[in-house]
């Protein structure tokens, strides 16, 4: 959760715009890519546009109140994936955009496997990267725990901006109020309800969502510093299967100033089994201010190869 919420998602300042600042605002180039949109679920909601004509998959997950073009080195990503011959895919979930408040990262991991599962069914998938953004590397952490048919077919995983909700929400002097009402109504058997409106200014949220994100090993609580190394181990541990990149902003603006950046990575790395541990100096929350470094730095990973080949899920 982002603004006075929570640290994952970029939301937009609204107001008025001068005629001079629209004119700026209509010439500035904006993202655009070809491709194909399809359709993955029966949901509605749950949609894909996929850049690139290849049977090699990156999957880029985004976080809370992000949908397509999530971050800005989408395009430029996906450019760069072209020359590897890698197709990048940009889903849409339930909890996409303001449908976060009512969903889960339980909810997400069944739309991942829906996703891969048409992806290798449908197109003759060979392999996926999965690619989360802040809430999105919750998302990856726990789809992989899940153990679904299809997590076999995932050759790497990179966490962009791995940071926790709860530590940037206690900051808030309304968050505690807040989740002591969660708790109460959770304790009735109203956890599937909606909290007031002014819990969350940018999407309704259910007391179990809000509770998820700001309470000590809530089911969102997965990136803490100060979670303790048996506590990381017992929820990251399993990442060990999985080549993994952590790529850590240095100045990501959701993560407290006494958290030392530093520390927590080298924790997360060895909590996961030895991930790759990439630190971007000066980078924020979404990389905007670091496109190239981090287009560079993925796609570094990627190349790499993961695992030699991957094994056929439906063997």
């Amino acid at each position: 959760m982002e603004d006075s919420s929570g640290p994952n998602r970029e939301t937009a300042q609204h107001g008025q715009v001068s005629e001079g600042g629209a004119a700026m605002a209509s010439s500035r180039k904006l993202p655009k890519l070809q491709g194909s949109l399809f359709k993955y679920g029966s949901k509605s909601i749950q949609v894909a546009f996929q850049s690139g004509n290849y049977k090699q998959h990156v999957i880029i997950i985004g976080g809370l109140t992000d949908g397509l073009f999530a971050t800005d080195y989408v395009e430029p990503l996906a450019k760069a994936l072209e020359a590897e011959k890698w197709s990048l895919v940009q889903p849409l979930f339930s909890s996409s955009y303001t449908g976060f408040g009512t969903s889960s990262l339980k909810e997400d991991a069944l739309e991942i496997e829906q996703l891969l599962n048409y992806l290798i069914d449908q197109e003759n998938s060979e392999g996926f990267i999965l690619i989360g953004h802040s809430t999105g590397c919750q998302d990856i952490v726990n789809y992989l725990r899940t153990g679904g048919h299809c997590t076999r077919a995932v050759r790497g995983a990179i966490l962009q901006a791995p940071v926790s909700d709860r530590e940037f929400l206690v900051t808030l002097p309304e968050t505690q109020p807040k989740l002591e009402l969660a708790e109460k109504m959770i304790k009735e058997g109203k956890g599937e309800e909606l909290m007031p409106r002014d819990t969350s200014p940018e999407a309704p949220i259910t007391a179990y969502r809000f509770h998820s994100l700001s309470t000590v090993l809530g089911d969102d609580d997965l990136f803490s510093s100060d979670l303790s190394d048996a506590q990381l181990k017992a929820r990251l541990g399993h990442m060990s299967r999985v080549p993994t990149q952590v790529l850590f902003s240095m100045s990501d603006e959701y993560v407290p100033d006494h958290v030392d950046k530093v520390t927590l990575i080298k924790r997360l790395c060895e909590a996961m089994g030895g991930a790759e541990k990439m630190a971007i100096p000066w980078g924020n929350h979404s990389l905007s201010n670091r496109v190239e470094e981090a287009v560079r730095t993925m796609i570094s990973f990627i190349k790499k190869g993961g695992p030699k080949g991957w094994d056929d899920p439906w063997s």
